[in-house]
């Protein structure tokens, strides 16, 4: 039977001594630690920790979070232990624009984004080939202003159904309620097409077009009742200019949108990703 490998994240008031408590409990049985990060936030005085934990034969997830818990208790963590091992369940939402969800969709196939999707929810019937294609549950559930808390309830019933561990809105063009962002705090993810808050509403890259930008970018975050205002994950952007038109910044943008959300969820699924108030501590690889 091969190693385990577990993911050890946690945060607490910064003081001497917090990694070598924990990898001494960890040294106890033999574990390794495949991979580390750590960040002291100077502001705050705040210690944030994430450890890939490699467990010998016959060590258990429980038998770790035993050997933690005194000195969990004793730095007044808040620590979070999960099973690398463990396939993280997924929903995608979308509405017609699906290259991002399509860039996720290849990069689960092709392994580099471990994860299984377990439904596809659309206010439009356009994705349905590709979710047969993929063997995938296709839900389609139109949205207008009478249905919008039944849809949202079945939303919820779905994630609940599925346990999913997160929801993607892969260019899903609704926004969520605030009874809903709040229920699922932490467990959302929007692509945003372009640094926040810049060029908000509809045709993103007809105004930065109509506006001479010189970049164009996109941002993944956390949904919250603050629109486009949560926690930011990941970002990118690219050199524009003059010469193009607004269609290739459509282009260049859907480019973009495809890349920075599937690193998102990337992050979120590896448990790299800490939420603290309205930002977020990444240990990205």
């Amino acid at each position: 039977m091969p190693d385990s490998l577990y993911v050890l994240t946690l945060s607490c008031a910064d003081k001497p001594g917090i990694v070598a408590a924990v990898t001494t409990e960890l040294a106890e049985f033999g574990a390794n630690i495949a991979e580390s990060g750590q960040f002291w936030d100077r502001v705050t005085n705040q210690f944030f920790l994430r450890i890939a934990i490699l467990a010998p034969e016959g060590v258990t997830l429980d038998s770790v979070q035993r050997a933690l818990d005194p000195v969990i208790t004793r730095f007044d963590m808040k620590a979070k232990l999960v099973d690398a091992a463990r396939r993280p369940k997924v929903i995608i939402m979308v509405s017609k624009f699906d290259h991002a969800m399509q860039h996720l969709l290849y990069q689960i196939r092709v392994g580099w984004m471990d994860a299984e999707v377990v439904a596809i929810v659309s206010n439009h019937p356009d994705g349905q080939r590709t979710a047969e294609h993929e063997g995938i549950p296709y839900y389609h559930w139109p949205v207008n202003k009478e249905n919008k808390a039944e849809q949202e309830e079945k939303l919820l019933k779905l994630v609940k159904e599925t346990r999913a561990d997160l929801v993607v809105l892969a260019r899903y063009m609704q926004v969520l309620s605030d009874n809903l962002s709040k229920r699922l705090f932490g467990k959302v993810i929007n692509i945003h097409h372009s640094f926040l808050p810049s060029f908000k509403g509809a045709k993103p890259y007809h105004q930065a077009h109509a506006r001479g930008v010189k970049m164009i970018g996109a941002t993944a975050h956390y949904v919250t009742p603050d629109l486009d205002e949560g926690p930011i994950i990941e970002q990118d952007a690219e050199r524009v200019s003059h010469a193009l038109s607004a269609d290739d910044f459509v282009a260049r943008g859907r480019d973009i949108e495809s890349r920075v959300l599937a690193r998102a969820v990337k992050y979120h699924l590896e448990n790299r990703v800490m939420i603290v108030g309205n930002k977020t501590i990444v240990f990205a690889t």
